[in-house]
Order: C-alpha cells, then structure tokens, then sequence
C-alpha cells in the first residue's frame, strides 16, 4: 500500500485539482497569472537541457520531460479552442482526445521542444487576452464533457488549466530532481 501512495505522489505532486466551492475574483486572479507565466516558467525550466534530460521521466511508467511539454502544447491548444467553443455556442458539447496516445506520436516524442514551447508561448498570450476580458456572463459559460456527461464552467475550466500548469512543471521539476531515474524499492 505505501508502493500505491508514494506513486500517487509521483503522479499528483501537487495533488488532483479540488474546485472551490466559491470562486472568487482573487482565485481567479491567481489563476490567470500562473496560466500567463507558465510559458516562461517552462521555457526557464528547460532552455539548457540535453537530448539526455529531455529524456528523462517524472515518474515509473511516466513521460518524458518532453513529452510533457509536447502533452502542455496539445492540452492547451485544446483548451484554448474549448473556451472559444463555450463563448461562441450554446452548451457545446468537446471532443476529447487521447492524450496518452498523442504522446507517443512522433511529434509528441520529438527531442526537440522548440515547436512546442513556441505553440505554449503563442497560445498562452491569446487565451490570457481573452481570459482577462471575462466578465461574470463570460466566467458562467459552459461547456460539457461527454466522458463523463459533466458540465463546466468556464471559471472552473481556468482553475483546472492553472493547476495543469502547475501539474506538470512539478512533473518536469521531479524528472530533474531524481535525475529520470526510481528505485521501484524506495516506492
């Protein structure tokens, strides 16, 4: 059992993302913030690593750094066109993706992050524009999740993705930490 515990650690580092019952305008602030410096927190984490590195996982069974920051790129893509979709349509209805198998597509395994980080710089500077223009009407859009037939909103969308930010450069920051490598022991 402490094998399952300390893997699930490694897997939410930061723990799984618990909504609020009340969203206020600070949690929105803190929120749109780290979603607007996630790029250059990305970019500073591994603007000098090696193809080596690069390669190194977060976690046993778990990506490799660069193919979380290909993951960052494909997710957020996703969300950016997710919120669009609930600010232009009616309760729409998105089509999720496989994340996992997109990660083992060349792109999603390419030793070169460049693309990706510059797909993360370019769609984060548009969904911060349209994220600090949201007035109440905006923030109470939703949109469903057929997966499991769920209704969001978007304020609640914004708290996911800052966490997802946050997720994943724990991920990157654990890779490097431990060097890619675990002792299935020690779990």
């Amino acid at each position: 059992m402490g094998n399952y515990k300390n893997l699930e650690k490694l897997k939410f580092p930061i723990g799984k993302f618990s909504k609020p019952d009340f969203i206020s305008q600070n949690d929105l602030n803190n929120w749109i913030s780290d979603i607007e410096i996630f790029p250059t927190n990305l970019m500073k984490l591994t603007q000098n690593l090696s193809t080596e590195k690069l390669n190194w996982i977060y976690r046993p069974d778990g990506w490799t750094i660069k193919q979380v920051i290909h993951h960052c790129a494909d997710s957020h893509i996703n969300s950016f066109v997710r919120f669009k979709l609930a600010l232009t349509e009616d309760l729409p209805i998105i089509k999720p993706y496989e994340e996992a198998k997109w990660a083992e597509l060349i792109d999603g395994s390419s030793d070169s992050i460049k693309p990706s980080l510059q797909i993360v710089e370019g769609v984060h500077a548009r969904w911060v524009l349209l994220l600090k223009t949201f007035k109440e009407e905006e923030l109470k859009r939703k949109l469903i999740h057929p997966a499991n037939n769920k209704k969001y909103f978007l304020d609640e969308m914004i708290g996911l993705y800052a966490w997802h930010c946050n997720h994943h450069l724990t991920h990157i920051e654990q890779a490097l930490l431990n060097k890619g490598k675990f002792n299935i022991q020690e779990l």
